[in-house]
C-alpha cells in the first residue's frame, strides 16, 4: 500500500510505525475470509482491509476520527484472526490500537456513550469496585426491563446485568500478595524439565511470578486457586508480588493510553523487583487476553526511556500456564477420566499469542478426549468489553460458537480466557473450565464443582499409568 505521510508526521514514533505496516498491507482481501464481523454483517468497512483504508485516510490526512471511522472501528473485537491469516504479516492489532488511541483524543462520543466508557475504565480494572457492582448489579437484576429501554445505552445497561454472575464467588484465599512455597516431596517432579536436569529432593524446580489480574479474581478466583495448586505440585513456587494489579489491557482497547500505561507500569515495577530479588523463571498468566498484552509491553513502552527495557524484560518471559507446563511437562494423571473436551481456543491464544496445540496436547496427556470446536478461529464474542459495547454482535457470535460446540455433544468445555468462560458460560449449560482445573484435577487436585453432572471414574489402584515424556512447546 502506498502512503504519503509527511515527514513531520513520521517524526512522532507511533504514526511511523502505522504507516510501516499500512505499507505491508497488499490488498489482498485473504482477512475478509476469516474477519467475525464481516462474515456477520458483509460490509467491507467492517472488514480488516475495509478498516485500515479507513484508518489509512485518518492518520495520513491528519483527520479527528469521523462518525463513520469511530463505528467501524469500534465493530472491531481485535480477535486478530486476520493476522493469523494475513500473508504479508500485516500487524493489524497495532494499527488499530493506535485508531482507537487516536479516537480517544480527537473524537468527542455522545455523553451517553463517554459515561459508560469511563465507569467501565474506573471499575473493571479494580477488584473491590468491581465486587460492589457486580453486587449492585444482582440488586438491579429484577429492574432490567427498565433498564433496556433507556435512551441509547439501554441495550448495553441490560448486557452488563445480563453478564453478572447469579452468585458471586466468595474471596479466595489465595488472591493475595505472597509466596506459595513448591511442593519438593515427590522424587518424580524432579526430572520434569525438559533440560533432564535433576534438580534434587527438597529443592523446588522453578520460580514464577502469577499474574492475580482485575476481573477474573473476582468472578474466577478458581482458576488461579487451580495453577497455584499444579504449580507447586509440580514442583514451582509462586509468587504473587505487592504492587501488582490490573495489565492495563481492559482500557489499552479502548483506547485510553494513559490509564493503561499507568496500571501496566506499576505491574511492570512489581514484577521487576522480584525479577532483580530472587529471580523468576517466567510470569505466569491464567487470562489469555491478559497475556497477549502482557507480551506486548516491549512494544508498547519502546519509546518510554523509564520502562522501555524493563517491559521488555517482563515481555520476554511472560508465558500462558498451559505455555509454561507445556515446557516442564505434566504429571502422570490420578483419574482416568473419559471425558469429552470441546476446547475453545480464546481469540487472544491462537491469534494473539500463537499458542495452538500445548493446551491439547496437556489435555490429552492428562486422559481427557480433547475435540476442536468448528469454526474454531471465529470469535466467540467476549473481546474485553465488547459484549457490553456492542452487545448486538457479541450476542449474534456467541449464539454461533455456542451452535458450533453443542452440535459436538461433548461432556465439557475448556477455554483459557475468563472473558471466554464468561461469554460461552451464558449461553450453554454445558459445563466450561479453565485448561488449567482439569490439568490440577487430573493431577490430584480436587474435582471441580462445576463438574457436578459430568460422570467420571477414578482409576483402580492397579491401573497402569505411564510417566509422559515432557511437552515441548
Amino acid at each position: 500500500m502506498q502512503t504519503s505521510f509527511s515527514p513531520g508526521q513520521l517524526a512522532d514514533p507511533a504514526m511511523a510505525a502505522s504507516e510501516k505496516i499500512l505499507r505491508t498491507c497488499v490488498h489482498c482481501g485473504f482477512c475478509t475470509a476469516t474477519c467475525p464481523t464481516y462474515l456477520l454483517l458483509g460490509d467491507e468497512l467492517d472488514s480488516p482491509r475495509g478498516r485500515i483504508y479507513l484508518i489509512k485516510d485518518m492518520l495520513e490526512g491528519g483527520k479527528a476520527a469521523s462518525r463513520e471511522v469511530v463505528k467501524h472501528v469500534d465493530r472491531c473485537l481485535s480477535c486478530l484472526s486476520c493476522m493469523t491469516t494475513c500473508p504479508s504479516g500485516v500487524h493489524y492489532m497495532h494499527l488499530v490500537d493506535h485508531a482507537r488511541t487516536h479516537i480517544e483524543k480527537t473524537y468527542k462520543r455522545p455523553l451517553t456513550d463517554r459515561l459508560l466508557r469511563q465507569v467501565l475504565a474506573l471499575v473493571l480494572p479494580y477488584p473491590n469496585r468491581f465486587r460492589l457492582a457486580l453486587l449492585a448489579a444482582k440488586i438491579g437484576a429484577p429492574l432490567r426491563p427498565l433498564v433496556a429501554r433507556v435512551p441509547r445505552v439501554g441495550n448495553r445497561l441490560a448486557a452488563m446485568l445480563d453478564l453478572a454472575p447469579a452468585q458471586l464467588p466468595n474471596r479466595n484465599p489465595t488472591d493475595r500478595p505472597g509466596i506459595f512455597p513448591a511442593d519438593t516431596s515427590a522424587q518424580e517432579v524432579s526430572d520434569l524439565f525438559q533440560t533432564g536436569r535433576d534438580a534434587g529432593p527438597g529443592k523446588r524446580r522453578g520460580r514464577v511470578a502469577l499474574l492475580r489480574g482485575c476481573a477474573q479474581s473476582v468472578l474466577r478466583p478458581d482458576f488461579n486457586e487451580a495453577a497455584i495448586r499444579l504449580l507447586n505440585r509440580h514442583g514451582v513456587e509462586v509468587v504473587q508480588p505487592k504492587g501488582e494489579g490490573c495489565c492495563g489491557a481492559l482500557t489499552h482497547h479502548m483506547g485510553k493510553e494513559d490509564s493503561a500505561h499507568a496500571h501496566a507500569k506499576r505491574t511492570i515495577d512489581a514484577w521487576i523487583a522480584e525479577m532483580d530479588g530472587e529471580g523468576l523463571d517466567a510470569i505466569v498468566v491464567t487470562a489469555s487476553g491478559c497475556g497477549t498484552t502482557i507480551k506486548d509491553y516491549g512494544f508498547m513502552f519502546r519509546d518510554d526511556p523509564a520502562y522501555a527495557e524493563k517491559a521488555k524484560r517482563v515481555s520476554a518471559i511472560a508465558k500462558d500456564v498451559t505455555e509454561y507446563m507445556a515446557l516442564i511437562g505434566l504429571l502422570p494423571p490420578v483419574e482416568d477420566t473419559d471425558l469429552v473436551v470441546a476446547y475453545h481456543s480464546a481469540c487472544s491464544m491462537q491469534h494473539g499469542q500463537a499458542i495452538r496445540t500445548e493446551p491439547k496436547t496437556l489435555l490429552k496427556a492428562a486422559g481427557f478426549t480433547v475435540k476442536d470446536v468448528p469454526e474454531g478461529h471465529i470469535c466467540c464474542g467476549s473481546a474485553g468489553t465488547y459484549n457490553i459495547l456492542q452487545p448486538e454482535i457479541a450476542g449474534r457470535l456467541r449464539e454461533r460458537k455456542v451452535a458450533n460446540i453443542e452440535r459436538m455433544r461433548p461432556d465439557l468445555i475448556a477455554t483459557g480466557n475468563i472473558g471466554c468462560a464468561t461469554q460461552i458460560g451464558k449461553g450453554t449449560e454445558i459445563p466450561i473450565l479453565h485448561t488449567v482445573e482439569l490439568l490440577d484435577w487430573a493431577t490430584g487436585g480436587p474435582r471441580p464443582e462445576a463438574l457436578d453432572r459430568v460422570r467420571t471414574t477414578p482409576i483402580p489402584a492397579a491401573h497402569p499409568v505411564s510417566k509422559p515424556a515432557p511437552l515441548h512447546a
